[in-house]
């Protein structure tokens, strides 16, 4: 761990925060689960119009667990990540832009990131910096208690019958039956 807030898992998405740049994800094609939290985890997303994108965790028995719940609150109202958490429904670009999941759309995401990439590389390189040092010190405060939430609540899952048999109608193609 070495002082770190999240696991290896919570990492990968959460590396776009710690990273001192802007970070900018073109999305383009599926952000389903994992997907979406890594992209989740950049400071800027631009994405294609009919790009996938899913929490889709729940589908398979399972909750986000890549910082995608403290991410996500971010973004969109507590309601709406509920929805898009508890359904795991697929959604394209134009609703993740009406959403607020997404900073704007676009037909060629990676020339359009590459070239707001290029626009920012031409300002103050200390002021972008500092100025993305303020923005996370205003949204990052409580994040660690969520990420070990997120740990344990993924843990007590994973392998537990409800979870199994997510993964099993699913693959069986039939209703679940799950007990509570």
């Amino acid at each position: 761990k070495g002082g770190r807030i999240t696991h290896l898992g919570q990492q990968v998405a959460w590396v776009w925060q710690e990273v001192p740049v802007p970070v900018i994800a073109a999305v383009h094609g599926h952000a389903l689960g994992g997907g979406i939290q890594i992209a989740l985890g950049a400071d800027i997303r631009i994405v294609h119009p009919d790009t996938q994108l899913s929490v889709r965790e729940v589908h398979w028995g399972l909750i986000p667990d890549m910082t995608g719940t403290w991410m996500l609150n971010q973004l969109v109202r507590p309601d709406v990540a509920k929805e898009l958490t508890f359904t795991a429904r697929v959604f394209d670009g134009r609703e993740a832009l009406a959403l607020g999941l997404a900073t704007r759309l676009s037909d060629n995401p990676y020339d359009d990131a590459m070239a707001l990439a290029a626009e920012i590389a031409g300002r103050s390189p200390d002021a972008v910096r500092g100025a993305k040092a303020l923005f996370n010190g205003l949204v990052h405060a409580g994040a660690a208690e969520q990420f070990a939430a997120e740990r344990q609540g993924i843990g007590a899952l994973i392998g537990r019958p409800n979870q199994v048999e997510a993964i099993m109608s699913n693959f069986e193609k039939r209703a679940a039956q799950f007990t509570d």
